[in-house]
């Protein structure tokens, strides 16, 4: 569904990409994760054809995202992080936009306002940003479309908003739907996403499927001396050591997004070492 290989791309002379690979196929939602600054916003972007690569193929759908095609656009949804909404109504907005997208559900649409407690009457730009963020997933969800690109989408939202957010996420996986979130709030998609990317630099650092990854590693609280000093990574606290180990026995556990983010920034090498 998404084939990227030997991504070159830059903006003049600071290189962002060169030479990043990536394969991403439908039935899941994959997570895109990565400091400020490392790629992630640039990689949506040029994957929705709103950047240009200098070098590289791209093919989203079977299209070149570069080239803008009609039946392309109306088959890509992205959620920016930073938007502009026109100052209407929420009727007004869906009239003039839910044309350009074959599949959207006005049923939908409503439903996942619901969820969110927006009412429909109010101006759009009247809303707090919070607000207009929960509009625009609610109508990017609605368009159906088979690829779905969102960028830091819980940014500005509270802590009842995110909790909101992961239930109606977790209700639109299908088996044609390929959703990508990118985010540095690691926690927030932690019980969510069922592919990891991290990418740093402009370079992917990690890329396993959540099965793999408690299959291999195992995420746990120690207070043994000798599991701290075998850790593929540890941190100290008052709890305990939360320590990351090879999965060697096949034990069942809980995955901690966070420390594996940290982990493979820190011991890339090591992490890896897991899956060898």
């Amino acid at each position: 569904m998404i084939q990227i290989q030997s991504l070159h791309f830059g903006y003049g002379r600071k290189k962002v990409f060169n030479g990043l690979s990536l394969s991403l196929q439908p039935g899941h939602i994959y997570g895109l994760l990565g400091k400020n600054g490392t790629g992630k916003s640039t990689l949506l972007r040029i994957m929705s054809g709103l950047l240009f690569p200098t070098n590289g193929k791209t093919e989203i759908l079977g299209f070149n995202p570069a080239r803008r095609n009609p039946d392309f656009l109306r088959q890509v949804f992205m959620v920016p992080e930073e938007f502009y909404f026109p100052n209407v109504r929420i009727p007004a907005f869906v009239k003039s936009n839910a044309p350009f997208y074959p599949k959207f559900s006005p049923k939908q649409f409503e439903a996942y306002l619901k969820e969110f407690h927006i009412p429909q009457d109010n101006l759009l730009q009247e809303m707090s940003y919070g607000q207009k963020k929960k509009v625009l997933i609610s109508f990017a969800l609605a368009c159906n479309t088979p690829v779905l690109l969102m960028d830091e989408p819980t940014n500005g939202l509270d802590i009842m908003s995110k909790s909101q957010f992961r239930k109606v996420m977790a209700g639109v996986v299908s088996a044609d739907k390929c959703v990508l979130i990118s985010t540095h709030q690691v926690k927030d998609l932690e019980n969510l996403i069922d592919r990891i990317t991290i990418i740093d630099e402009g370079e992917i650092l990690f890329d396993q499927k959540v099965d793999d990854i408690m299959n291999r590693l195992q995420f746990k609280i120690s207070f043994d001396s000798e599991e701290v000093k075998q850790a593929i990574y540890f941190e100290s606290s008052l709890k305990g050591n939360a320590v990351i180990l090879a999965n060697s026995d096949g034990e069942e556990g809980r995955l901690d997004l966070e420390m594996l983010y940290k982990a493979i920034v820190n011991n890339k090498e090591g992490v890896q070492s897991a899956f060898k």
